[in-house]
């Protein structure tokens, strides 16, 4: 098993990627401690991975509060002995506001949730993972808007630009200290949040127009490249990105949608 004896946290751990990323590290013979804000999620998230065999806990956890980030980390340590691997995974997409109309307080509380949040809780992990001498592996999550851009979710792609950017900044500043930082940058994937927009068919069609292997993703097709970049196998990887988009950022055209089967 890929990742054997290894000590997980998991921020936004509670359903979508976090979970579906959880159930893979535990498969892969990884103890996990999942951090939320969701509490009911989270906790019967926890139970369900400790159900199926696995060795799971629960901390609530609000990234944008450093006490509740610290608190998350020493009750990590104190149920599994210390932390290999973070994914640092936590984060929202706001509303979609158009750039004229976007408030300052929109702007602060996207990157202080997605930005912020993430440098909370890589900082306070690293600092445990140097203390102890421990080589772990980071994994943030981008977007392929780390790299496109959409005109209504001016926060949104900033943060995970910032992402981007941090991810590259991090792998090098921990790179003496053995500590691996990557991460994954998924196009679009059948999350809560993007369900309740891909309802409508028209939305539905158009998203599909621009997926070159013609289907919506699940949390299961990104959990596989969080679980590579968690494990020895990328042992030699940092500063890296990897996107779970179906062929979304390849494409150069989109299909007309009329060309696509009905869904």
């Amino acid at each position: 098993m890929r990742l054997e004896g290894k000590r997980a946290l998991i921020t936004g751990g509670g359903r979508g990627i976090g979970l579906a990323s959880a159930r893979r590290f535990v498969a892969e013979g990884a103890v996990v401690v999942l951090g939320d804000i969701l509490v009911d999620e989270g906790q019967a998230a926890a139970r369900e991975l400790t159900d199926t065999g696995g060795k799971a806990s629960f901390v609530e956890c609000d990234v944008t509060d450093i006490g509740q980030v610290n608190n998350f980390i020493a009750a990590g340590v104190d149920f599994m002995g210390g932390v290999d691997i973070l994914f640092n995974n936590a984060g929202v997409i706001g509303p979609g506001t158009a750039f004229l109309e976007m408030t300052e307080e929109e702007m602060r509380t996207i990157m202080d949730i997605n930005v912020f949040g993430a440098f909370r809780m890589a900082q306070a992990t690293a600092r445990h993972m140097v203390d102890q001498g421990i080589a772990g592996s980071i994994v943030n999550t981008a977007s392929m808007l780390s790299t496109l851009a959409n005109p209504d979710q001016a926060a949104y792609v900033s943060s995970k630009h910032g992402i981007h950017g941090l991810t590259k900044a991090m792998a090098l500043a921990l790179a003496e200290h053995g500590i691996r930082v990557n991460a994954i940058g998924p196009g679009t994937i059948k999350t809560a949040v993007a369900e309740a927009v891909l309802v409508n068919e028209s939305a539905y069609r158009r998203v599909l127009s621009r997926i070159p292997l013609g289907y919506i993703g699940e949390p299961e097709d990104v959990a596989g490249s969080v679980v590579f970049l968690a494990s020895d196998e990328s042992s030699y990887m940092t500063g890296q990105i990897i996107y779970p988009d179906g062929g979304r950022l390849a494409l150069n055209h989109v299909m007309p949608v009329d060309e696509l089967p009905a869904a």
